[in-house]
């Protein structure tokens, strides 16, 4: 839906996500079964395209850029850790983090403040980054999975988290955004006290 199509109640963003409606979930059902989808072998160039946008982003995330990161991201993106393995339905289910762009604008501003207790000292990690698979949809989107560990140190505790990305990119000017990132925990729906660091 458009901006300039939409009612204009739906035109302050600080009070409402004006794309997310019914297209708007039923392209994330989409991409969520795309993403669990069998795939072919990726040729050279485009599985190393994938490799490099992924290891941008996580640089980004290591070394504390999140405004950087957050431009990674189209205005109508969406960070999606589900509790549910492989993504479950959020209209029903509840999420780790189910953040629109306005959402994740708000989680960047919360780390750049310094004053969020739950960051505070703000967590350290490092992750790798394996088993990139990457295809190309017909409508121009370029999807990924990849498989991930993190380890994050805070306060001297030391933890480590693992499971698998699936990232839905369009093309823009330059470069790719993402569309969806969804972070699928391996032990997503067991009790995790602090998740306030950036998968």
């Amino acid at each position: 839906m458009r901006l300039d199509r939409l009612p204009d109640r739906y035109t302050d963003t600080s009070a409402y996500s004006y794309h997310v409606d019914t297209d708007w979930y039923a392209d994330l059902d989409r991409f969520r079964d795309l993403l669990s989808d069998d795939w072919p072998t990726a040729d050279l160039a485009d599985w190393h395209a994938a490799q490099s946008f992924l290891s941008q982003e996580a640089r980004l995330i290591d070394q504390g850029r999140f405004g950087d990161w957050l431009d990674l991201f189209a205005g109508d993106g969406l960070y999606w850790i589900p509790v549910t393995p492989g993504g479950g339905d959020p209209r029903r289910e509840v999420s780790h983090a189910f953040d629109d762009h306005r959402r994740l604008t708000d989680r960047v501003y919360w780390l750049r403040t310094g004053l969020a207790s739950s960051q505070l000292p703000p967590s350290r990690t490092r992750r790798s980054i394996t088993n990139i698979e990457t295809v190309d949809t017909p409508d121009g989107s370029r999807l990924i999975r990849s498989v991930f560990v993190i380890h994050e140190n805070r306060a001297g505790v030391t933890k480590t988290y693992s499971g698998w990305y699936g990232h839905v990119l369009r093309p823009a000017e330059q470069g790719w955004q993402i569309r969806l990132k969804l972070v699928n925990l391996i032990d997503s729906e067991q009790y995790h006290e602090n998740l306030t660091l950036v998968f």
